[in-house]
């Protein structure tokens, strides 16, 4: 079946982060598909609104929408009808079952998930966390972390720390260098420690992408002390094994990334740190 590029409008009166996952996470179902995202966010006025009609007579397509305000709503429900195009108000049917099960109305107010609550600071507080204890660093201030992964260099420790800490998790991470014994405070550590790994290729494929971004040479630590070792395969089979040994003597669990997105990684996190916290009878952290 020949394929062709569909367009999409997604229309919010907030950042539009839910209404584009939730149209990515389905779209993504559709092997074949190919879409042309266009993405209104903020949409809190008709004037507004009606550069959105515009773009969709313009390009014209399905429309999914998150709107609130009943009286914009209205008017996007009849200009749509007279396009002729497809819409779906993604927030009804879950509206309609919460107000069934709470026995209340909804308040229909635009971007009350976006508050300065305590929640909010506490992301922002376990950003700032991550930044200063990545790679290793700031190792007296890993008491306060919620959760340590190891790695080799280029095991996705980084962005996994920095999706856990949109979640409110201080994550630290340490990289695992043969030759180098991990930090004392790992011998005892007060919250769990988590390994990441990778197919010895596909941890080949990355480094070699990271070099050629950098320029050969420039990196620093184990890579500018070799780079032939770096992306040597022989070399980084070893190094990976030295790797999950080290983790199965120390009794941390680990991940194998090769497959996963960052978003898979950090959900298996999630379920370990809860197993740790069970088996040690601690209280999680706030964040999970």
């Amino acid at each position: 079946m020949e394929s062709y590029k569909h367009d999409i409008h997604l229309i919010s009166d907030a950042t539009g982060d839910t209404l584009s996952a939730l149209a990515r996470a389905a779209v993504a179902q559709f092997d074949e598909s190919q879409v042309n995202y266009h993405r209104w966010s903020l949409i809190r006025s008709r004037l507004q609104l009606h550069r959105v009609l515009e773009g969709i007579h313009a390009e014209p397509g399905l429309v999914l929408c998150s709107l609130l305000d009943t009286a914009l709503r209205e008017e996007l429900d009849a200009a749509c009808a007279r396009l002729g195009v497809p819409l779906l108000h993604v927030l009804d049917p879950l509206l309609e079952l919460l107000q069934g099960q709470f026995g209340a109305p909804a308040k229909h107010k635009p971007g009350r998930q976006y508050v300065l609550d305590a929640d909010y600071f506490r992301r922002i507080d376990a950003m700032h966390y991550v930044i200063s204890h990545d790679d290793g660093q700031a190792h007296r201030g890993m008491a306060e972390a919620d959760v340590v992964l190891v790695g080799v260099s280029r095991s996705s420790k980084t962005p996994t720390c920095f999706y856990l800490a949109n979640r409110g998790i201080k994550a630290a991470n340490i990289p695992l260098v043969p030759g180098i014994e991990p930090p004392e405070l790992l011998k005892e550590p007060n919250c769990p420690v988590i390994g990441l790994t990778i197919d010895p290729k596909s941890l080949i494929d990355i480094r070699r992408h990271r070099l050629r971004l950098i320029g050969a040479g420039a990196q620093p630590g184990f890579a500018q002390k070799d780079n032939g070792e770096y992306v040597d395969f022989e070399a980084v089979e070893k190094e990976l094994l030295w790797a999950r040994r080290l983790c199965n003597a120390r009794g941390w669990p680990t991940i194998d990334v090769t497959r996963r997105s960052i978003e898979e990684t950090a959900a298996t996190v999630l379920k370990l740190m809860d197993a740790w916290h069970a088996k040690h009878d601690k209280p999680a952290g706030e964040g999970e």
